[in-house]
């Protein structure tokens, strides 16, 4: 059975952020992850991890200005200094919370830019990056994201992504492989998830229903069918990554918060259940 951690950026909105964890472990999740901790003390949330018997398994590297709408720097030429402070202010937290994985957002693409000068920076940007979190065993990743929730964003296919790895060379960068988006843009999930996963490139899964976003049982993804793709694929190339529940849940809003939309992952937990077809 795949292994889920709960988005704690977008899982249970009705509590305060610091309160998420507990929550997150009364309901079986035994991981955690989230966009970006850093209007917290490291330590205070090492603490909630401790408390509850948490894993922190992702976070994000600062993507610059989010409040302005920047959404990553690695892609972009003249902010090869702030990408890297971004990159040591993580490696900061991913020590103090025993994190073993950072994804580094690509960034926008700025209206009239040479896409080769954009992936070349991103290229030398990830570089320069995955040296320095290989002296801290931490992986990097990269995550293609769709158009539609964020338009003009610079990596958009699974294909590409391992295509910068390649081009990359560093082992400690894979690709964040979001279910979600690759439907999005994509499709064809299944298939990719067998053709990428053996690789060893992919780094870290997460999911959501589509088109909106919503819990995993609610759309035109059949979740049950890919999770049983993620355990027979990662049995054979021995992968032991997580699964990331990075959607907004639309159940329980008046009753039971997000606990009330967990129903897909209870369901799946009961061993007699777990439908692959």
């Amino acid at each position: 059975m795949p292994r889920f951690a709960a988005n704690l950026s977008m899982l249970y909105p009705e509590l305060e952020f610091l309160d998420r964890f507990e929550a997150a472990a009364r309901d079986g999740f035994g991981a955690v992850e989230y966009l970006f901790p850093y209007a917290w003390e490291a330590s205070e949330i090492a603490a909630r991890l401790k408390a509850n018997g948490l894993r922190q398994v992702l976070f994000n590297a600062g993507p610059g200005d989010w409040d302005s709408g920047e959404r990553g720097l690695a892609c972009l030429p003249g902010r090869e200094d702030d990408f890297r402070r971004a990159v040591e202010q993580a490696l900061t937290y991913a020590q103090a919370l025993e994190c073993p994985r950072i994804h580094v957002m690509a960034g926008l693409v700025p209206a009239g830019s040479s896409r080769e000068l954009l992936r070349a920076t991103y290229v030398a940007n990830l570089r320069y990056a995955a040296a320095l979190a290989a002296k801290q065993g931490v992986d990097l990743l990269m995550e293609p994201i769709n158009t539609r929730d964020i338009p003009g964003f610079f990596l958009n296919c699974q294909d590409d992504a391992h295509r910068l790895i390649a081009e990359i060379g560093a082992v400690n960068v894979k690709v964040q492989f979001d279910l979600y988006h690759c439907q999005v843009v994509e499709g064809d999930v299944a298939t990719k998830i067998r053709q990428y996963l053996p690789t060893g490139q992919v780094g870290h899964f997460q999911i959501a229903g589509v088109p909106q976003r919503h819990e995993p049982d609610l759309g035109e993804l059949n979740y049950p069918y890919l999770f049983g793709v993620i355990d027979e694929v990662a049995a054979m190339c021995g992968w032991q990554g997580w699964v990331g529940c990075e959607y907004r849940p639309a159940r329980g809003s008046e009753h039971g918060g997000t606990s009330a939309g967990l129903d897909w992952l209870r369901r799946w937990k009961q061993p007699h259940s777990n439908s692959r077809s």
